[in-house]
């Protein structure tokens, strides 16, 4: 019953990422935890006016909805303070759902089961949330802990208490099961009241701990998420790769263009479509475009080549299938334009990476 995946994260920060890497993803989750905590507060009789101005007398430095880091942690604190609620960060917590965090959530919906989650969610998380997630295998399964280090003790747990209790909200939704055998480890002191915490962990919780990491048993991982589909997992998969890859890529036109037709596959954008999208002409599209070295074109067969290895090597659809979801109108007119990328036909393909495999 603990996480699914996306929900793996924690993902507090309502800003706490650096000017450079700050997306849209990240502003979608951000505006949603902000959104769910003035809700929550307005039902306990706090305007916002009331919240930000006392969050300003604590010390945060800015007000509305943009601020960073420690200001953050200071609206949270406040937000506690003023509705005498010390489960508020846990009440948050299970209203952020799993469409708050974009392609991230869509992918971890995709994947086929736990061990899958966590995977995806330490390799991406970082394009969309600072890497405040480490994990460990221990003792035959995995620790997963949250270590942010800024702010004080009593900020720091209402961070952690969010956070899991995001993790257990968004699990609960994606799994067959209770996690079985799976234990939250926090380094505060327990509660006077744990019915809370009951409600809405529903496992072994174990306080006073070294660090607040969840502990998953070795017979956990391979639990199956409800929503697993290998097809679209392949499409979101290769998002977030993209989304990563641009943290450090200078070519930031071919990297918007080249995400939009991921987003797009199965029913790809013209270049029309997408110059529109990225609010500007064809004319200019295609002249920035040509100053980073590239063309549309290019960009549009290396998306279909990547989706194309993806589904042969790792799903079972047939080859006409794919060329179906590639917007190939004919199968025939896919295999020539594969044999041309690769040098070999779709099924030489899938039967080359089905022997590596067996190595």
């Amino acid at each position: 019953m603990i996480f699914g995946h996306a929900n793996l994260y924690p993902f507090v920060r309502l800003r706490y990422f650096d000017d450079a890497s700050v997306n849209m993803q990240e502003n979608r989750l951000q505006r949603d935890i902000l959104t769910q905590l003035l809700s929550l507060v307005a039902k306990m009789g706090i305007t916002s006016e009331q919240l930000f101005k006392r969050s300003q007398q604590n010390g945060m430095s800015v007000s509305g909805d943009s601020f960073y880091g420690i200001d953050a942690l200071i609206l949270l604190e406040t937000a506690a303070e003023l509705t005498d609620d010390p489960y508020l960060g846990l009440r948050l917590g299970q209203e952020i759902r799993i469409d708050s965090y974009g392609t991230l959530g869509f992918a971890l919906m995709s994947c086929a089961n736990l061990r899958e989650s966590i995977e995806l969610l330490l390799r991406y998380g970082k394009a969309f949330f600072r890497p405040y997630w480490t994990s460990q295998y221990y003792d035959g399964g995995l620790l997963l802990w949250h270590n942010l280090t800024i702010g004080t003790p009593a900020q720091q747990q209402l961070v952690a208490e969010l956070s899991f209790s995001q993790l257990t909200t968004i699990g609960n939704s994606l799994y067959r099961r209770q996690l079985d055998g799976a234990e939250l480890q926090l380094t505060f002191s327990k509660p006077a009241s744990m019915a809370v915490y009951q409600s809405v962990f529903g496992l072994e919780i174990i306080f006073e701990a070294e660090r607040n990491q969840l502990f998953l048993p070795q017979h956990l991982l391979d639990t199956p998420v409800k929503t697993a589909n290998i097809a679209d997992h392949i499409v979101f998969h290769q998002q977030c790769e993209g989304i990563l890859q641009s943290l450090t890529s200078g070519d930031k036109i071919t990297t918007e263009v080249r995400r939009l037709l991921l987003q797009s596959a199965g029913d790809f954008l013209n270049i029309s479509q997408v110059a529109e999208r990225l609010n500007m002409s064809e004319r200019t599209l295609r002249r920035r475009l040509k100053t980073e070295s590239v063309s549309f074109r290019t960009l549009f067969e290396e998306v279909r080549y990547l989706m194309a290895t993806e589904y042969l090597s790792k799903t079972d659809l047939t080859v006409a299938d794919i060329a179906h979801l590639l917007s190939y109108s004919e199968t025939v007119n896919f295999r020539r334009a594969f044999i041309g990328w690769s040098g070999m036909t779709p099924s030489e393909y899938r039967q080359q990476q089905a022997e590596r495999v067996k190595v």
